[in-house]
């Protein structure tokens, strides 16, 4: 029911930034929870950050103060802005929707890279 697309990938050097962005098509937006999730080789994939209907936002502890996530109902989207990039930050990035009454996340975009090298 929601479409997800993520950009803005890459490869930067350590203390570096990115800025990720995921654009979402197909249903309201503004009714979803939205997350970015991370998979590192030989890794489980993990929570990063989400984001309410209201803006209010929810960090792992290993990007909190480093990583902002934000979104733009009126142009459904969804931003993370990473910066002070670390070596173990690199990953493939995920952009996630969830129903507000759903108990997990039910749309998934297809990735994006991110390499940070030391």
């Amino acid at each position: 029911q929601v479409q997800l697309v993520e950009s803005g990938g890459g490869l930067v050097q350590a203390g570096g930034s990115l800025r990720l962005s995921c654009a979402a098509s197909g249903r309201t937006f503004s009714s979803y929870f939205m997350g970015w999730f991370r998979q590192a080789p030989g890794k489980e994939r993990e929570f990063v950050a989400s984001i309410d209907w209201s803006s209010i936002a929810y960090y792992a502890d290993s990007v909190k103060g480093r990583f902002t996530i934000s979104r733009d109902n009126a142009k459904n989207t969804v931003a993370l802005q990473m910066n002070n990039l670390k070596p173990e930050d690199t990953a493939v990035y995920y952009c996630a929707a969830k129903a507000v009454v759903d108990l997990t996340y039910d749309y998934w975009g297809q990735g994006t890279q991110v390499t940070v090298s030391s």
